[in-house]
């Protein structure tokens, strides 16, 4: 895991232990914040859901996606600067960037 997204989880798992109980009015907000950000192929063709247990079930298979798609990317890109004729400091400079 990122440094990155360390510190974002530990900022959203602060925000939710300070408040001391989340009503089901909030949590119907939230699912509805979370099914937002799934791609429309995860809404089965836009239809509501229903169940908060089947909106968290498919944003965690959608997050294992991105990771998937993370590792791959990683690898490719790995392999095209294997490949090219870059110099160590523009390895270190794409480096930085991807960071």
């Amino acid at each position: 895991m990122s440094s990155s997204r360390r510190s974002r989880s530990r900022r959203a798992g602060s925000s939710l232990s300070s408040s001391r109980s989340i009503s089901e009015d909030q949590i119907t907000e939230l699912l509805s914040k979370l099914q937002a950000l799934l791609p429309e192929s995860q809404t089965r063709n836009g239809a509501h859901r229903g169940s908060a247990a089947r909106v968290l079930q498919e944003t965690c298979s959608y997050i294992r996606s991105l990771h998937d798609e993370v590792d791959n990317l990683s690898e490719t890109l790995a392999q095209l600067l294997a490949s090219a004729d870059v110099t160590g400091d523009q390895a270190a400079v794409i480096r930085s960037l991807l960071m």
